[in-house]
């Protein structure tokens, strides 16, 4: 399986990645784009299955493309979300030695998500169909958790909603419905905070701007539409793979670069002495001055600038959790400068991460292991957690 979602077959030397088929099948494939190094194609019939296949649940996998793999059996997307890291990790950044453990998971491979977007077709919930501009309606997500399956029954006709997110505390049960356009008459009967957005702007239409959630026993305050991992129970995996990393003790001064509403800093920063956040998104950093005050009182800074402008801030241990391009060269300079023994690198994206494993070694950090962890079943999106160790 190739970074991306497909398989990957080759004819008379050119490679062909093909969507929806897997490894070890025999299929019938129509291309869909021809370039002069590989051609892209999707499967339109299997002639010999592979043991791992299996019949997709969703009425809407074939057209929605909210998910790409819900035809593989749960255990084999697991093994391939290892393999693809190990690839990328191989090809992009030279890197041959290092440990890819097998891929953890949160509780469920569906009704795991506590947030959903959705842009609003014919006053119904929609998602893109797959690499296309074309919305899906949708009368199932079987994605979302319990309590947004519920939510998501109750929301009735959104005719002057353009798009609207759905949240829910899955330690709590606090819900949150942020929507762009015409909040409906029907909004009352949701149970939830309605916040409505305009532009840079939240306004609250019912209830509060705020839930809050718990992970790793800390208790987490989530503005509106602010980030926050989507997969509560995979996100406590996270943090304890980012607490394995660094083994912080009491006398640590832990660096947060990219923190967010403080997911790492304030559950494996109370294990360290003092903490350095750095965030500079306003919703985010609302949030993360709340948890690490009620986390953290007294042993902490937040850095309200971009990661990559700390000038001179030492540290024994990091923490990098940054967005899907990764560090680049300017923000591997910065975590290196801090001078760490250690640095928990949380990757949403293994390109970017081989790619950033190569600066990193050049600043004498070696790439111990990773620890994928699967924040999203039923698609191609890999979620890890690497260790980084100064020589």
């Amino acid at each position: 399986m190739a970074h991306g979602g497909e398989a990957v077959a080759r004819v008379d030397g050119k490679a062909w990645f093909v969507a929806g088929a897997m490894p070890g099948e025999r299929i019938e494939a129509q291309p869909v784009s021809v370039k002069k190094r590989f051609t892209k194609a999707t499967t339109l019939q299997v002639l010999e299955a592979s043991p791992n296949r299996v019949e997709p649940p969703c009425p809407h996998f074939s057209v929605c493309g909210g998910c790409q793999w819900q035809y593989a059996d749960y255990q084999a997307q697991l093994e391939w979300k290892q393999t693809i890291i190990a690839g990328q990790l191989r090809h992009l950044g030279d890197v041959v030695d290092v440990q890819v453990l097998p891929t953890v998971s949160g509780r469920s491979e569906y009704g795991y998500r506590n947030r959903m977007d959705f842009r609003v077709e014919d006053g119904k919930p929609a998602l893109f169909r797959a690499k296309s501009k074309e919305l899906v309606p949708l009368d199932v997500c079987l994605l979302l958790n319990e309590g947004l399956r519920d939510l998501f029954d109750q929301l009735g006709d959104l005719s002057g909603v353009r798009s609207i997110t759905i949240r829910q505390s899955e330690a709590h049960g606090d819900r949150m419905v942020v929507l762009e356009g015409d909040v409906p008459s029907q909004a009352e009967s949701w149970r939830s905070n309605v916040v409505k957005r305009r532009g840079r702007q939240r306004d609250v239409a019912i209830g509060s701007l705020h839930f809050t959630e718990a992970v790793a026993g800390i208790t987490l305050r989530i503005t509106a539409d602010a980030f926050f991992q989507n997969n509560t129970s995979a996100a406590e995996q996270l943090v304890y793979a980012v607490d394995r990393a660094l083994e912080p003790q009491s006398s640590d001064r832990l660096l947060d670069g990219y923190s967010g509403g403080g997911l790492f800093a304030a559950t494996v920063g109370t294990k360290a002495d003092f903490v350095v956040a750095v965030e500079s998104e306003r919703r985010a950093l609302g949030d993360l001055k709340a948890n690490l005050a009620g986390a953290l009182p007294g042993r902490h800074l937040i850095v309200d600038e971009r990661f990559e402008g700390l000038r001179g801030e030492r540290c024994d241990l990091a923490i990098v959790d940054p967005p899907r391009s990764g560090l680049d060269s300017a923000g591997v300079a910065a975590v290196a400068g801090a001078s760490p023994r250690t640095i928990a690198y949380v990757s949403c994206d293994p390109a970017a991460l081989a790619r950033d494993a190569r600066m990193l070694d050049r600043y004498g950090y070696v790439l111990e292991w990773v620890q994928p962890v699967d924040l999203f079943p039923q698609t191609f999106h890999i979620e890890s957690v690497a260790r980084f160790r100064r020589e």
